[in-house]
């Protein structure tokens, strides 16, 4: 007797599996971890100027050294990382919940799709850099106003992505079953067609959260980012990029923790895919 085939693993079961996704998940729960426990970790402030022991290496009463202004690095980088995964989480939150709505009632109304995308078609001729520029420029440098900024430019591209799933899946036999038979559109866009995108909609959230977080560093090397009462890995970069030959430390270890951090968002976001796709089943 022919034994059966064994069942093909789940997705989560298929992305546990994927090295590289179990080193992203690591890497980032790590980062998110010392930036909780900063206060613990460390009884330096991030601000606290201190100019007897400006640009200090490494030593152990400061682990990553002093910048120009004598602040402890290993503070900034803890508490700017606070920041810094903040901006990303909140910006992911609102640009996929807005891309949600607009893209649904997008895609599955014809007269809604004319209009809205004739506007993110005019926001997607920017680059998104000079919007989002432009947007902080305006508003004057804080954390809420990269919040804006970056929202209003991260929501149109996943925007058009959930438009598409749904301009194909609503001609599917069964939505239109549904309609015929009287099934409120609220119902058949929340019980079919919002689950049926979860997948794409999970990738495109680690890749949006990867932009925003290199978005507001962007934004606050060129000094239209957080205010000067807050840091973040941006900030803590621009203001040392006049000392990188006298200090290397102070460009590195938060160099450092916003590489780690995009590299692990981008390879989570691949694994994702790989692990979400249901022409992998099989494997």
């Amino acid at each position: 007797m022919l034994d059966a085939p064994p069942a093909p693993a789940g997705p989560w079961r298929r992305l546990l599996r994927n090295r590289t996704a179990v080193f992203a998940l690591v890497v980032l729960a790590a980062l998110v971890a010392l930036a909780l426990a900063a206060p613990y970790l460390t009884n330096a402030q991030p601000l606290r100027i201190s100019p007897g022991i400006r640009l200090k290496p490494p030593r152990p009463q400061n682990w990553f050294g002093t910048d120009h202004l004598g602040r402890d690095m290993f503070a900034l980088v803890l508490f700017g990382g606070r920041t810094s995964l903040l901006v990303g989480l909140v910006v992911t939150s609102i640009a996929m919940s807005v891309a949600i709505v607009l893209g649904l009632a997008a895609g599955f109304y014809r007269r809604v799709d004319l209009v809205l995308m004739r506007l993110v078609d005019g926001l997607m001729a920017f680059p998104s850099i000079v919007l989002a520029t432009a947007a902080a420029g305006y508003l004057g440098p804080s954390v809420t106003t990269v919040i804006v900024a970056l929202s209003i430019v991260l929501v149109a591209p996943v925007l058009r992505v959930v438009r598409g799933q749904i301009l194909v899946l609503r001609e599917l036999p069964m939505i239109e079953a549904a309609r015929a038979v009287g099934v409120p559109d609220r119902r058949i866009l929340s019980r079919y067609l919002l689950p049926a995108i979860m997948s794409p909609l999970l990738v495109q959230a680690s890749f949006i959260f990867s932009a925003a977080v290199l978005g507001e560093a962007a934004l606050s090397f060129i000094g239209l980012g957080v205010g000067a009462r807050d840091v973040s890995w941006g900030s803590a970069l621009a203001e040392a990029r006049n000392y990188i030959q006298n200090a290397w430390w102070i460009v590195v270890f938060p160099g450092a923790a916003l590489v780690l951090t995009i590299l692990s968002l981008n390879l989570l976001g691949d694994a994702l895919r790989d692990s979400l796709d249901p022409r992998l089943a099989g494997r």
